[in-house]
């Protein structure tokens, strides 16, 4: 079993709050101690109390599944002996309404841009069998029923 952690923090910075006029930027951190800038989607909630300078969960949802799918990917392609020159996602969810009528992200797409290079290149096939298995490898898209749970320290 692993764990991960990330820190999660904003401060009221003396606005008045109870207007709902206060800023949602705040800032991830984790454990490598790298900090990152972030705040709700300015498509949720309107800017000056958004920042679109800022990584909102949904896109972060949505890279996350990126950057699974394309880690599992280089290594199924290594482990087969092709080179990987290259790879770009231009990776993008949907928020839509769910069977609950309740806002969700339904849907994301992959669309990943793969260029090989060396004496051993896959065919259209092999490299859609290589994005099948990296799919069904991913942690993250297996993770997408997981179980959150909420235990307030305060």
């Amino acid at each position: 079993m692993s764990t991960y952690t990330a820190t999660i923090s904003w401060s009221r910075n003396g606005a008045t709050f109870s207007d709902n006029k206060y800023s949602r930027v705040h800032e991830w951190s984790f454990d490598g101690g790298i900090r990152i800038p972030a705040s709700a989607s300015p498509h949720i909630v309107p800017l000056p109390y958004s920042s679109e300078k800022a990584v909102d969960p949904e896109e972060a949802f949505v890279a996350s599944l990126s950057s699974c799918h394309m880690l599992w990917f280089l290594n199924l392609a290594a482990l087969k002996g092709f080179t990987v020159e290259s790879y770009e996602d231009i990776a993008e969810g949907i928020m839509n309404h769910g069977a609950d009528k309740k806002l969700a992200v339904t849907q994301v797409t992959l669309r990943p841009n793969v260029k090989f290079t060396g004496a051993k290149i896959p065919s259209k096939e092999e490299a859609d069998a290589l994005h099948h298995k990296a799919h069904d490898e991913c942690f993250i898209a297996r993770s997408v029923k997981t179980d959150v749970r909420c235990e307030p320290r305060s």
